[in-house]
């Protein structure tokens, strides 16, 4: 087992610390239980608004890259252009960016939509990896669950343009190792590599933190997922308070 990896005990340990505090914030989160079995995983539903975006991700690479860049009319010296000239030629190139933007703006919005989304999102425990995993669906508000192809479109472009080469790169379609029913599923085979500069930061600066705290705060915004700033500063709260001896 890799030193990074994280014990079943652990995330048990983990996941109680977990629900103490999404209690106290009332985050939403609990704890489901197998019928006739010890097993068991942390489960959220929220509604959530999406801006589903149907372009291809090739589509947002060139639209992305056309964004940075400009193109102009062939040079020509100042001292050839009187003042009147030159504000001409300015206010033209400045109408024709105003244009260019537009026109922009008007490709977006056509190819996006707003959608008022029911999630579900369910963390487990994976033996074969020893790291949490997170698992997910997503309904319509008709009662319609959302296909891969419905998923990939409603996350951000900004990670949809880095998931490919970030440790964070399969959402794919998975049975629920518990429920035996079909659940969207953040492949964990990279959480070991994302996941150990964080322990050693935490490591090396001699700091407690909650393994699956961290670790949902990095996997949990790729599907819409955030995790409150309280937590945070409830822990370090508590880790504060609990390194005070008394005299």
């Amino acid at each position: 087992m890799s030193l990074w990896a994280m014990e079943e005990s652990s995330f048990y340990h983990c996941c109680h610390l977990l629900l103490q505090q999404s209690n106290q914030l009332k985050d939403g989160w609990s704890w489901e239980v197998i019928q006739g079995s010890k097993e068991g995983y942390l489960k959220k539903t929220s509604l959530r608004s999406v801006l589903i975006d149907s372009r291809p991700l090739f589509d947002l690479e060139r639209s992305c890259s056309e964004m940075g860049h400009h193109t102009s009319c062939p040079s020509v010296p100042d001292q050839w252009l009187d003042e009147k000239e030159q504000s001409t030629v300015a206010d033209g190139h400045s109408l024709n960016n105003d244009m260019n933007d537009e026109d922009e703006l008007v490709c977006t919005v056509s190819e996006t939509r707003s959608e008022l989304l029911q999630y579900e999102y369910h963390i487990l425990y994976s033996c074969s990896y020893s790291t949490p995993v997170l698992f997910f669906r997503a309904f319509t508000q008709a009662g319609r669950s959302l296909s891969l192809e419905d998923v990939w479109s409603s996350v951000h472009q900004n990670f949809r343009l880095r998931l490919e080469n970030s440790p964070l790169n399969v959402i794919s379609l998975q049975e629920h190792p518990l429920l035996g029913q079909p659940f969207f599923m953040l492949h964990p085979c990279r959480t070991d590599e994302f996941m150990r500069p964080v322990l050693q930061a935490a490591l090396d600066q001699h700091r407690s933190m909650n393994y699956l705290l961290s670790w949902l705060s990095l996997v949990g915004p790729v599907v819409g997922l955030d995790v409150p700033l309280e937590y945070y500063t409830q822990h370090c709260l508590a880790a504060s308070l609990s390194s005070i001896k008394p005299d």
